[in-house]
């Protein structure tokens, strides 16, 4: 009986590529696997040639040579020759007992001697935008899990040693057959430690490490901004029996500042100006970030939204020399609460005002005419 199309084995056009030739594949041979059609002749025939076109079109070599010579170019040893179930090589069998078993079929990663890496730790810090401005050197006082010293962080007692698991023989696993496949499952005797602790240190019950409060130094550079993390290397979590600490990020949150606001390097400060000011020009001080003070000019006839740049005057840039810019941008702030004499003095000025005066006014009002005629 001659052989079929292997593409159609599989439901792909000749065109598939690499990754929908593996969906489709992997689709098929769980529903064909005979461990999910126990007793079925027909499933397990299937199955077995689902995997003899896979192995076959996921090589390169050979999904080349069946496109040009099909069968042909295996008749002397191919596929069919390569054992387990017609072609159904390693990677194809690992490929399905991936998805079928949720990949137990090998050890992930595992631990060495018992000892489990600590945890990473995340500590939140806030600070002023003076600081950010500065840099720092800051304390922070941390509970955290650090290692025993009555144990040296083996969690055995003083003078003795965790054993080796007589359940997993130090292997930390235990291996069934099932169906046709060897699986294997952590040890619940010790946890996929591969020994067990016959002796505890008392200090610590066994684990190795005990909560302590720290205190450590951070330093936090010139030009950070909110949300910036820093880590510290094996400042986290000691480890369970001996294993290495983890890490520890300190996030940072810049608070609001009553005068400033900031975007990345840049400063920006709104400044009220009297009337008279932004009218005839003049000139103010303002505060810097760095405790400074810097004096603005403005013309005649300043209005509204008016910024003027300071450069130099923000944020320094991290790991830089270079500094950003301050922005100060005018509000020009209308009297209130005026005396009878003051409102008079103001009538009489809008008397004198001419298009020349209140040149927006003019054209807004111009154009508004026009609308309505």
């Amino acid at each position: 009986m001659a052989k079929r199309d292997y593409y159609e084995i599989l439901s792909v056009t000749r065109t598939v590529s690499d990754g929908e030739l593996k969906t489709s594949y992997r689709k098929l041979a769980m529903q064909w696997h005979p461990d999910k059609n126990p007793g079925n002749a027909e499933s397990e025939s299937k199955f077995k040639e689902i995997n003899e076109a896979y192995d076959c079109l996921k090589d390169p070599q050979k999904r080349a040579a069946y496109d040009r010579y099909g069968h042909a170019a295996f008749e002397n040893g191919g596929p069919s020759g390569q054992g387990g179930f017609g072609g159904f090589g390693a990677s194809s069998f690992s490929d399905i007992f991936d998805d079928l078993f949720g990949g137990m079929g090998g050890r992930r990663g595992g631990r060495s001697g018992g000892r489990e890496r600590g945890a990473d730790l995340r500590y939140n810090l806030e600070i002023s935008l003076e600081e950010a401005f500065s840099g720092k050197n800051a304390k922070i006082e941390l509970p955290t899990n650090v290692a025993c010293e009555t144990c040296s962080g083996t969690g055995a007692k003083a003078g003795t040693q965790p054993v080796q698991c007589k359940t997993c023989q130090g292997s930390g696993r235990i291996r069934h057959a099932q169906g046709f496949f060897t699986l294997e499952r952590t040890c619940a005797s010790c946890q996929g430690r591969g020994s067990v602790i016959t002796d505890p240190c008392k200090s610590c019950n066994g684990a190795g490490r005990v909560v302590k409060e720290r205190t450590l130094e951070v330093n936090i550079p010139a030009g950070v901004e909110d949300g910036t993390r820093i880590r510290l290397g094996g400042e986290g979590e000691a480890g369970m029996r001996g294993g290495g600490n983890g890490d520890l990020y300190i996030f940072l949150s810049v608070t609001q500042h009553p005068i400033f606001q900031r975007e990345g390097a840049d400063l920006y400060c709104r400044v009220p100006v009297s009337m008279v000011t932004a009218t005839i020009g003049g000139e103010f001080d303002v505060p810097t970030v760095d405790g400074g003070r810097s004096k603005v000019k403005i013309p005649e006839g300043t209005q509204t939204g008016k910024r003027f740049r300071l450069g130099g005057k923000g944020m320094p840039v991290l790991r830089s020399r270079e500094r950003g810019d301050m922005y100060v941008q005018v509000a020009v702030e209308t009297p209130q609460k005026l005396t009878k004499r003051q409102k008079e003095l103001l009538k009489e000025f809008d008397k004198e005002s001419s298009k020349d005066t209140q040149p927006e006014s003019a054209g807004f009002f111009a154009k508004m005419r026009e609308f309505f005629e």
